[in-house]
């Protein structure tokens, strides 16, 4: 009985230690996000909370880098129609203003797969304009803040929904995360 339960433990053991991970939620170790029909586990330090929005999917807290004053946010959307890929490339840019001295934004955009949909990624920095109240809300207030940085994920599925993501946040900080936030966009099944 003592070898067939010890024969049990390291085969459970042996499985558990794998190489190569079976499952998304294996190799990020974080929450399993659903979107546009897929999923993908976020980075086990990127904290899920609770969207500031209902247009919001999923929302997601990347913590800050050593010196910035906040966390980055990670945040997820999907809408049926969605005004197109070129649409929400340029509304993503008009929510940022030129770096002091700068005459334009800074952005660079790279085409990549997300589950078998043709996507941009989207870099811009400069200084965000941060907005209180709602997107639609015409008392809205915006508030300059130098120093930040997007990296933004845009696509549209066969089903005709378009779906993206960004992180936001304080440059260092999107800095740090953006390498894992990559690999997680792309991981999405």
């Amino acid at each position: 009985m003592r070898a067939l339960a010890a024969a049990l433990f390291l085969a459970a053991a042996g499985a558990c230690n794998s190489a190569e991970p079976t499952a998304a939620s294996e190799e990020q170790g974080g929450a399993v996000i659903q979107w546009a029909g897929m999923k993908s586990a976020a980075p086990a330090d990127w904290k899920e909370v609770t969207p500031s929005s209902s247009m919001r999917k999923a929302q997601l807290a990347a913590p800050k880098a050593a010196g910035d004053p906040e966390d980055a946010e990670v945040v997820i959307f999907e809408f049926p129609g969605g005004g197109g890929i070129d649409a929400n490339l340029k509304r993503q840019l008009a929510v940022f203003q030129p770096p002091a001295g700068k005459e334009k934004v800074e952005e660079k955009q790279t085409k990549l797969t997300v589950g078998g949909n043709d996507a941009v990624l989207q870099e811009v920095g400069g200084t965000f304009l941060k907005t209180t109240g709602g997107p639609f809300d015409p008392n809205a207030k915006k508030t300059p803040v130098a120093g930040y940085k997007q990296v933004y994920v845009v696509f549209e599925t066969k089903s005709g929904i378009t779906a993206s993501a960004w992180l936001r946040g304080p440059e260092k900080t999107v800095e740090k995360h953006k390498p894992a936030f990559e690999a997680w966009v792309k991981n999405f099944k």
